[in-house]
């Protein structure tokens, strides 16, 4: 998935980073789409007015797990990512988000939901897209505050500790984040 407003050097220079060639199936995201999931969470300093950050999404074997490595982002974390594909249902994939510059990599979101519809011929809801988005988006927003590996860590422990114990009415789920947070 390549970001919309990338010039025709800069696409050629993600085809290249990401190792493959225009026989490969291309989309685009574009800022639009990327408002459209993230733009009720996120500052617009991050959102900004171009879509710019791309991913390469490989679909792999039932059992592999997700593995993401990113370039250039700045602000949208490896975990985040990571995080935020398993919300949306992604299972088994090798993620790569780059740019040609260095930018805060909000859209690729987006692009990693747009690639894995798009190979899998799976529709995620737009329930688990705007879920996939505002937990991206508040974790990132709650890592300014207390650093994003925290922050991460944060969600991590409390989305493990609610599906191993099969926690799902909201006032348990409010004790469980205040007490792992507070630990």
């Amino acid at each position: 998935v390549l970001g919309k407003n990338l010039t025709e050097e800069q696409r050629r220079q993600m085809l290249n980073y990401f190792n493959v060639d225009e026989g490969v199936e291309i989309i685009e995201v574009t800022n639009e789409e990327e408002r459209e999931y993230l733009g009720k969470y996120i500052d617009e300093k991050y959102l900004g007015t171009r879509a710019i950050s791309s991913v390469f999404l490989e679909k792999l074997p039932e059992g592999e797990g997700i593995t993401v490595e990113s370039n250039n982002i700045t602000w949208v974390t490896d975990d985040m990512y990571r995080n935020a594909c398993v919300t949306a249902g992604i299972k088994d994939a090798r993620i790569i988000v780059s740019s040609p510059f260095e930018v805060s990599g909000t859209a690729a979101l987006t692009g990693i939901i747009k690639a894995f519809e798009n190979i899998t011929g799976q529709e995620i809801s737009e329930e688990e897209k705007e879920v996939a988005s505002e937990e991206i988006a508040k974790t990132a927003l709650l890592g300014n505050e207390i650093g994003q590996e925290k922050a991460q860590e944060l969600i991590n422990n409390v989305k493990i500790y609610i599906i191993d114990n099969n926690i799902k009415d909201k006032a348990s789920i409010k004790k469980v984040v205040e007490k792992i947070a507070k630990d």
